[in-house]
Formats: structure tokens, sequence, C-alpha cells
């Protein structure tokens, strides 16, 4: 038996640190947390200083008892978890749970996966940080007394099966309001005049710094224009440079693979956890953009050895942010003479993007010569300017530009034709269109990760988490929106002809943006009322700086606690009692044939609309909403079409025909049967012969299902066709057959002795 044992989180991590350190030592993953407060109830001892009661998770009680024994065989257990606070959690509750001794064991932490790394840590243990411990800890038990309290006011006020948590409803907070501003914004037009001018033969654009309020304004500039005479009044040059951006934390990595690459943040950091353990990369949670000493050489070796000695510039870059405590380094590759690293296409696309960022960080300033031409109108005292920019040495830019999330951005400055001050210019023509004022953009995934930052709600390693949950909790959703058509004037003067067109464009439309749904935000609305302390952005980074000065040793976790519980549970209390029930109920009007009012409100089952009131003598009538459809903008016109449904359609095989929505979307009926109508189909447009058409193709995939019947007093016992192949259902229970049986023959004796022979349950790792 080997005389260490060193434990990590992950698989993949065990198998490349053994490599590393040969006899004597055995690698073994814990596969993340192995203790948690179990999900019933609420595990805390409010009373006894917030102590909470933790139990090892049902599906790693089999890598506990392996550790256990491994353990105590090994002579020390080295703690290898990761090197932020939930990794020093993680070290401390397998010290817990395999009922370790301190003289037992030695914490040791790397940001990369390399050899040098590895015995590095060996060389240097250290014991376990009871502050991160703590900071982890606080984090964890405020987040289950917030959960666990406010989500049945939510049941009780709003819907069941209903959430709240601490970061995530002030993450909704942040895509609702940024919505609502949308939805208020009235927009302004204004004429954007440019010119098009020749010089030494060559075309170039320039435009006035200031924009025409009305087309009156606009029109009168471009008379005057017609007989006027262009010159250079004055040509500005002046030297520039660009610097690179800093090397990548966390937030900055999501950001940047959201823009260049189009992925999620969570898939981003699911690929770089891969790079990581397979020690192609530093840690990948971290708010640091310090590099170390060894970094800073081996980049400095491989810009040179690739790009030459003009192009290095090695800089050490300090963090602003006091608190980063993540970890010590930015992301970066552990070998920069390592340009293509990966197993698949993802991971070599992501390891490229970190390789080209840390490499640029180290890499010249871009030199630029900036030029600005003054353009003077003969009839007018308005200017034409035209900006243009040469780059001298590209420095950097050789490798990396950063990404920008400003949609507005006119990128138009490039090579201007060489000129004097003086010298007159051909105008080609001259255009001014009428152009709206724009709302702010919503949030796309990477845009909202650098506004928790800014405003500094949660940590690196919540973003991910935090912006897949508010998703899947049906809060908010990531989709397109397909935009409206509007009119804007257009104006031309081109050889001293004025002309006036209107065309159409399409404004408003969006594409793969976080929209909130109506649940969404009717829940932020009765939270902001009632506990606007909670929801308050403030208050959340305050938290988050307390969490700091816990892991800093600044401040007593369980005082934390106290003091943020008692006015809490307060407010709980006081809302349950006096609070109203949340609907987000809006009157759209009255019905044509009833005269009772038409009222859409979020209802048990969703968004809904209703006709009538509980207390009228006739029960209120409902419907609910479409998918693509919200209670906040729906119309009357919308919400009675809602009415004309369910749909008849007709007769088919003497049973009536009829189209619905329901909750799981719009349906065909035929008598007691139901089958889905295809996405994009309107329920009120189906006729009946598409309907037929669903139906019998219904019929025949059910006939196809159904292979053998038996009964058995323990209840019907039949063989079926399933999505992955044929398989045994008797009751709610499903069974596997062998590969060797043909489902097509199977007697009822061979069922019932397959179902008796079940193989056990393979154990499911989680993710």
């Amino acid at each position: 038996m080997a005389e260490n044992l060193v434990i990590v989180e992950s698989p993949a991590k065990a198998k490349t640190i053994e490599g590393y350190l040969g006899k004597g030592y055995i690698v073994k993953s814990s596969f993340g947390h192995v203790r948690d407060l179990p999900k019933k109830g609420i595990n805390i001892d409010i009373e006894n200083n917030f102590s909470p009661k933790y139990e090892v998770t049902p599906d790693k009680k089999k890598v506990v008892k392996e550790l256990k024994d491994l353990s105590k065989k090994a002579n020390m257990v080295w703690l290898a978890t990761d090197e932020d606070r939930e990794g020093e959690a993680i070290s401390w509750h397998l010290v817990e749970a395999l009922g370790l001794t301190q003289d037992k064991i030695k914490r040791i932490t790397f940001n990369e996966i390399t050899k040098t790394a590895v015995t590095r840590a060996i060389e240097n243990p250290r014991t376990i940080d009871v502050n991160l411990v703590n900071a982890q800890q606080a984090r964890r038990v405020l987040d289950r007394i917030v959960g666990f309290e406010l989500s049945p006011v939510l049941w009780k006020k709003v819907k069941p099966s209903l959430s709240a948590g601490r970061v995530q409803s002030v993450t909704v907070r942040l895509i609702v309001e940024r919505e609502r501003e949308i939805q208020s914004f009235i927009p302004t037009s204004s004429y954007k005049v440019y010119a098009y001018f020749l010089a030494g033969g060559s075309s170039f654009r320039a435009e006035l710094p200031s924009n025409f309020e009305t087309e009156a304004e606009a029109n009168s500039f471009l008379e005057k224009c017609k007989n006027a005479k262009f010159s250079v009044e004055n040509l500005e040059k002046k030297p520039g440079k660009r610097t690179p951006a800093v090397p990548f934390t966390t937030s900055t990595l999501q950001q940047e693979a959201s823009r260049k690459l189009g992925f999620s943040v969570s898939r981003t950091m699911s690929v770089a956890q891969k790079l990581y353990e397979s020690g192609k990369i530093t840690y990948m949670r971290t708010d640091s953009v310090n590099l170390s000493d060894f970094a800073l050489a081996n980049a400095k070796e491989a810009v040179i050895k690739i790009f030459g000695g003009d192009y290095c510039n090695p800089r050490k870059y300090q963090n602003k942010n006091a608190n980063a405590q993540e970890a010590h380094e930015a992301i970066r590759p552990t070998d920069f003479s390592v340009q293509s690293a990966g197993s698949d296409n993802a991971e070599k696309r992501l390891y490229d993007l970190i390789w080209k960022r840390t490499i640029a960080s180290q890499m010249s300033d871009a030199e630029l010569e900036r030029t600005k031409i003054t353009i003077d109108i003969s009839s007018s005292n308005e200017k034409f300017i035209a900006t243009g920019e040469i780059i001298k040495f590209d420095g950097f830019l050789k490798v990396y530009l950063e990404g920008t999330d400003d949609e507005d951005q006119d990128d138009n400055e490039g090579l201007l034709p060489k000129m004097e001050i003086g010298e007159e210019l051909k105008n080609q023509s001259i255009t001014a269109t009428e152009r709206y004022t724009r709302p702010k953009a919503r949030y796309t995934e990477a845009s909202l990760v650098k506004q928790l930052e800014e405003k500094g709600i949660g940590r690196p390693s919540t973003y991910a988490p935090t912006i897949s949950t508010v998703q899947k909790r049906g809060y908010v959703e990531k989709k397109d929106i397909e935009g409206q058509e509007r009119e804007f004037v257009y104006l031309e003067l081109k050889e001293g002809q004025l002309k006036r067109k209107v065309q159409k464009e399409t404004y408003g439309a969006d594409r793969n943006k976080l929209i909130p749904t109506d649940m969404g935000m009717v829940v932020t609305d009765f939270l902001v009322e009632n506990f606007n302390r909670i929801l308050d952005y403030n208050f959340t980074a305050t938290v988050e700086k307390e969490f700091d000065d816990i892991a800093n040793g600044l401040m007593e976790w369980t005082k934390m606690l106290d003091k943020f519980y008692k006015p809490f549970h307060h407010n709980i209390e006081d809302t349950l009692e006096n609070s109203d029930r949340a609907t987000g109920e809006r009157e759209l009007g009255t019905d044509p044939v009833s005269g009772r009012p038409i009222i859409a409100r979020i209802g048990r089952f969703g968004p809904m609309i209703q006709i009538g009131k509980q207390e009228d003598e006739e029960k209120p009538k409902f419907a609910s909403l479409k998918s693509t459809q919200s209670i906040n903008s729906i119309t009357l016109e919308e919400a009675l079409d809602l009415f004309k449904l369910p749909k008849d359609l007709g007769i088919h095989d003497g049973l009536p025909v009829s189209a619905n929505v329901g909750r799981f979307g719009p349906y065909v009926r035929h008598g007691n049967s139901f089958v889905s109508i295809p996405k994009g189909t309107d329920p009120l447009d189906i006729t009946l012969t598409e309907a037929i058409e669903l139906i019998e193709t219904k019929k025949q995939e059910d006939a196809n299902k159904f292979i053998a019947e038996y009964e058995d007093p323990s209840g019907t016992i039949q063989v079926l066709n399933g999505r992955y192949g044929p398989y045994i259902k008797q009751g709610k229970k499903n069974f596997k057959i062998p590969k060797d049986k043909d489902a097509n023959t199977l007697s009822k004796e061979d069922c019932l002795h397959i179902m008796a022979n079940q193989p056990a349950p393979k154990g499911r790792r989680k993710k």
C-alpha cells in the first residue's frame, strides 16, 4: 500500500497528478464536495450560533468509504483540492468525513497542474485555512437561510414551487430593470450627415460632428451645399498608441469567449475546467490579473522566439480589486511554447484565446498615427470632420485585439488620402439620414457577467451557476426577438440634385439575449416591494465584502449571520402576515359578449387571461397565454382570440376533433387522445385535414410501440418499443431486456424471469 494518499477533486486531475508523483503516492478523487446540508429542511441550528448540520451526500457514501479505507492504510493524507474557498471547504469536509487527525494531514495547493507546481506544493505543505472555510460556510448557510425562508413566501403569495436566492434574485432584478427601461424608452430621431469627397484620386468619408434635429434643418443645410466649395481648413497628425488588455480573469474570459467564440458562460467554464485538469492552463476561477515571475519569463522567451525582440515588452499587472482572493494568478497557459492544445475543437479554440490574450499582454504597444482633417464649407459655418488611423507598428495587434459589447460602435477609421491645408476637394455626394435613438441593449450572458462584477454581486465561481439557475427556474429566457418595421427619411445631394426617399428599416430585433419572463417580472416586483434590503445591489455587494473579511480573518462568520438574520426573519413574518398576493394583474378591457372585465395575470400554472372576477355570480373563464405572449404586452384583441379555443375542427372516425392550448403547449384532441401540434403552427389556424394527419401519425407510432401484452396478478405486463429500444413495462416500472433476447418472441415466463433478474443499477456520477 502507498505511504501517501493524495485527494483531489476530479478524476481527470487525479490521473494527471499521479503520473507526476510516481511510486509511494496514490491519487484519488473526491468528485467534488462529499458533505453538504441535507436537501430536506433548513438543517441549521439558528439558536445555537447558526451551527450547520452536515451529512455525507447519498451519492458520495461509496466514495467516502473508499477514501476512509485508503486513509487508514496511508501514513500521510495530502489534501490537494482547489485553492479557492470552495476547495478549502472540501478539504475541511474530507477531514471531518474521514475522521482524520491533524498529525496525519497536509494541505497543498497549486494553480497549475504541472510537475514543477505539484512538486513545489509537496515541498511546501500548510494547514487548512479555517478563515477560508468559514467564509465558504457563511455563504452556504446564508444562502440556505434566504432560500429556505424566502421561497415559501413566494409559494403563498405568488405561485407554488417558486424559489428565491440571495444572488439569483438580484440577478433577475438587473434583467427585469433593463427590460423595463427598453419597454418605456421613447425613441427620438435626428439627421446624421455624411459627405463623400475625392482627393488625389481616392474617396473618403467625413461627417458633421453634430446631428440636425429636424428634416427641415437637414434639408436647409443640403440646399446650402448645392453650390458650396469644400477645402481642407486644418490637418492634424498626432502619434498615438494602443496598449494590450490585461490577462484573463474568470469574468473577462467568460465575456471574451462569448463575444469571439459564441460560448455560453457555463460552457466556457466547462471547457476551461478540462484544459486545467489536463495541465494546459492555470486555475480558471480567479479574479487576479497577476502573472508569476516564472510565467513572465516563459512568455518573454516565447514572444522573442516567435515574433522577435521588437515585439517584447514584459509587464507585471496589479489587481485593482483589493479583495481578489480566489487565486494568485490570472488564467494563462502553463507553457507558452505550446501554441495549440486541447482534445477537441472547443478546447483548442478556448486555449487559443487564452494563449493569444496572455502573450499579447507581454508584447509591445501598437504605435499609431491619428489624423484629423477639418473641411471648410464656403456656404456654411458647419465643418466636416474626417478621421483616420495608420498603424506604424502593429505590436500586440499582430496577435490579439479585445472584443467589445458596444453595439453602436462605428469603426470607420482607416487610411486617409494625402492632403494639404487649403486644398480644394471634389464632393461626390452628401447624405442626411434619419436615425433614431436606441435604448440600452438587453443583456447577453457576457455583458451580464460584466455588470455583476462591476456591482460586486457574486464572485468568479458564482457567475456561471447563477446565470444557469435563473434560466432553469423560468425567471429568464435566452431567446431571439423579432424586430418591427418603421420608415425613415433619406436625403441625398448628388451632382446638384437633392432627392428625398422614404425607406424602411427593422428595429428592436435581438438575438440570443436574456429576457425576463412574466413570472420573473412579477416575482421581482414582489421581492423589491417587500424585501428591498435583500434585493438592494449595495447590500448584496456589502455581503460579498463581509465574506472577504471573514476569509481574511477580520470578522467572525457567526456574528455576520446574526446581524443579517434578525431583521430578515422579522421581514419574512411581516410579509406573510400583511402583504397581498402578487399576480401582475393587468386589466385589458371589457368582453364584448358578457360585458365582464378581461384580465391578464399570473395563475397557478403560469401566465393566463381571465374573463370575469372570482366574486362574480358566473364563474370566470380562463385561457393560457401562448409561449410568445406576455401579460405585460398582450392586447385585448389577442386575448379574445385565446377564447376561441378550444376550436372545433369536425369529426373523424365518429369522434370530435378540436384544437387547444394546454400547460405543455398547443395540441389536437381526438376523443380522449391528445396529440401535440408542431412548433410554429397556430392552433387557431390548423385545419381538420392537418389534424387528422397528426392523429393518424400518432396512431401509427403507438401501434409500432406495442409488441405484446400479458395479464398477471401483480399487474399487466407489456413489451413495448421505446426511444432507446424494446423494454418491459409493468405499472410505473420499466425493465431492461438483455441484448441476447429478441423482444418479439418473449413469453410471459420470459418477461417474469427478466423482471426478477434485473442487473443492479450503475452508480451515476453527479455533474
